[in-house]
Parts: structure tokens; sequence; C-alpha cells
């Protein structure tokens, strides 16, 4: 077993890390799949299904730690009708990233989303579709492609925390300003899209070529 990480945060949140080392055939021995997942996993081909399984597995983990299920039980993984992942017939929303051998999920009361990259030099190409003015006054020369790939990171989690297609990442994913930390730090972020307005908190940890970003829905205060 290679789990790397695997961490309770506040307010009920549980957030892990698997690095694969395990073949598809391990992963296939230890998960009982929902006839649903069956279908799904036999239209993934090459290296993507050792990643959907061990996503799979890792969650199943996860739950098992916090008492939601069962070692021998499982709650199936299933999708809604834009192609969101949920826990069928569970509190928690979910939400998982693959990138190169890692894998991170994080389960969460509210809406979240997370995700893993390594890093990538050329990540430059892609500034002019991800940020907007605003944000790309942000970068500072020193530190533009760590800063960048954070920016790339929340982005991508507050998109799957959405959960539809259809949306741009500069003008309907809002992050706002923040200095580059090493290793960790935190930022405040938006979705607005048509009638969908919803802020967030997002934080990030830096593991050697690794970015991980994850955002948590703020809940407006409950007046009295």
């Amino acid at each position: 077993m290679a789990l790397i990480e695997q961490k309770r945060l506040e307010h009920g949140v549980e957030l892990g890390i698997w690095e694969i080392a395990e073949t598809e055939s391990y992963f296939l021995s230890q998960l009982r799949l929902h006839e649903e997942e069956k279908l799904e996993l036999a239209n993934i081909k090459g290296r993507r299904r050792v990643e959907w399984l061990a996503s799979r597995y890792l969650v199943h983990l996860m739950l098992v730690d916090v008492g939601e299920v069962e070692l021998a039980a499982r709650i199936p993984v299933l999708k809604d009708e834009f192609g969101k992942p949920h826990l069928h017939g569970s509190g928690y929303y979910l939400s998982f990233s693959h990138s190169h051998s890692r894998v991170a999920v994080i389960l969460a009361p509210v809406l979240t989303g997370i995700d893993i990259q390594a890093f990538v030099r050329k990540i430059h190409v892609i500034e002019h579709r991800l940020l907007s003015r605003q944000e790309a006054a942000t970068l500072k020369d020193s530190t533009r492609l760590e800063h960048l790939h954070l920016y790339w990171g929340a982005k991508e989690s507050l998109y799957k925390a959405y959960g539809r297609r259809d949306i741009d990442f500069r003008k309907n994913l809002l992050v706002g300003p923040f200095d580059f930390k090493p290793e960790s730090g935190a930022m405040s972020g938006r979705i607005t899209k048509d009638d969908f307005s919803r802020n967030f908190e997002l934080h990030y940890e830096m593991d050697g070529e690794y970015f991980l970003v994850w955002c948590l829905e703020i809940k407006p205060a409950v007046e009295l």
C-alpha cells in the first residue's frame, strides 16, 4: 500500500493522497464495483484505468476510517447528469484528482474540489486562458511559475466544485489576490455563473514537484 498522507481537517473534512505503486488487478481485487462503475471503467483505456481505480479505493479507505462504512461494504462513486462524481447515499461531497503517479481525494460536508498537479515548465502557455487581468497582475517574475501552478490548481478545484461544463475560467472562476508562499498557504475564491454564486476558501500545499490545492464552500451565516 502506498498511502502518502491522510489527515482530518477542521469541520469534518478528510484529505488523502496515494502514490500509485499497485497494478490494476490489485485494486480490482479490493473493490466491489457498482454496475454503473463497471460500465464507466470499461470505457477507460491505458494508465487512466489504474488512476480511476486508485481514486475509488482511496475514497473507500477514507470512508472506512471515518466510520461511514465497514471495510467489507462500499459506497459506490456514481456520476450525475453533468458527469460530476458523488457518493451514492452519503452526506459527504467528494472530489479527486490525478497527476503522474499520485491521486488526491477530499471528502467534505460542503461543496468541495481538489487538484493535484506535478510541475509543468510550460504552464505559461495557458496563462491567457486561465487568469483575469487582475489575477495576472499579482504574478512576480521570481515565483511566476509556482504562482501560476497555484492559480491553475485553485481554478481546477473550483471548477470541480461547480461540477458543470461550459464555464470561463477567467470570468466565472475568481481567485482573490494572494502572495506565493513556499510549502503552504490560503486564498479566497468565488464561482459566479448565471444564477449560481458561491464563495470558497482555498488552501494549498507543496510537496517536492507536486502542487495540491483544495476548496471548501463558505456557507453564509444563519441569522437568528
